[in-house]
């Protein structure tokens, strides 16, 4: 393979035409793309730019159809990252170069794909957002409890920390998935999944009151709204009216930082591990199906405990 001594793939400055060959293909997968898959616009453009540099590149190294080869991939892969792509923008790449060299299978243009034995690049995953067990607290105590909507806010937040619920599952909590004597709820999650959580007493105390002294008032006598949290309607709650409910106690106890309903199940999850749950209850607990997804909270507590060590060893 004939490599550029200088890639331009960088766009700093002006690229080489693309061959006819490579030309012709890229307008025939978009027009493919526009009328058998009915992709939009906007996506239409990302393809036509993620695949015009990668096609760009071939060009500037005599690649054709038929000498592409995973070890072409690899270093097409590496250039990008080497320009400051971030993982999800070469992700993206290789996918759309991944969906085009499957139609020119498809289209009888090449024999075979070469990406077939090539891993996607793999996304670094962001450590979730984390709140201090003192800035759960501050908002915890937030609403005025003298009031029906503060206790109600106040439930809101209890069971969100308590419980590590998604926002769906606190909006869809039903009455009777409330089981007091045990303390615990039975959880409808993801694909219908149901899953039981226990609920501290602090949590279960403000759910009780809000059941027993406000509850009826939102409710207007309207047996048929089986949902726990209703708004001052009578109604369930939408997403949005949580998040401002959230947005609301996080400005009354004055956190300087972003704050969001999801916020609530890292820190419950990173606060049990910090203080010694085990990773399996953890999981059963989030209702995470692949245990995977619950030990990206065991890299946030590894860095807790450096910072631990680092603050109270006299060596640290």
């Amino acid at each position: 393979m004939k490599r550029s001594s200088h890639s331009n793939i960088s766009g700093d400055h002006q690229h080489p035409p693309l061959s006819p060959e490579w030309e012709t293909l890229l307008e025939q997968y978009l027009h493919y793309l526009a009328l058998e898959k009915g992709l939009s616009e906007n996506t239409l453009q990302s393809y036509r730019l993620d695949l015009t540099r990668y096609l760009q590149y071939l060009t500037e190294n005599g690649i054709t159809t038929h000498n592409i080869t995973p070890i072409v991939l690899q270093m097409y892969t590496a250039e990008l990252t080497s320009l400051g792509l971030s993982a999800s923008s070469v992700a993206r790449n290789f996918s759309a170069l991944r969906s085009f060299h499957k139609y020119l299978v498809l289209e009888e243009v090449s024999d075979k794909n070469p990406t077939d034995f090539l891993e996607t690049p793999h996304l670094i995953r962001k450590l979730p957002e984390v709140l201090s067990i003192d800035e759960v607290f501050e908002i915890l105590e937030s609403p005025d409890v003298e009031t029906p909507e503060g206790i109600r806010d106040r439930s809101i937040l209890e069971t969100f920390y308590a419980c590590g619920l998604r926002v769906s599952e606190l909006i869809g909590l039903k009455c009777e998935q409330v089981l007091f004597e045990e303390h615990l709820l039975r959880i409808i999650g993801k694909g219908d999944k149901e899953r039981v959580v226990p609920i501290g007493e602090q949590a279960l105390f403000w759910l009780k009151k809000y059941m027993d002294e406000v509850r009826p008032l939102y409710s207007k006598g309207l047996i048929s709204k089986s949902q726990v949290y209703l708004n001052r309607f009578g109604k369930p709650f939408s997403r949005m009216g949580i998040w401002n409910i959230v947005q609301k106690h996080v400005l009354n106890a004055n956190i300087n930082r972003r704050v969001y309903p999801h916020i609530f199940r890292h820190s419950f999850a990173t606060h049990l591990l910090e203080n010694g749950a085990d990773l399996r209850a953890v999981q059963e607990m989030l209702g995470h199906s692949d245990i995977s997804t619950t030990q990206i909270y065991t890299h946030l507590t590894r860095q807790y405990l450096k910072e631990v060590y680092k603050s109270f060893h006299p060596r640290g």
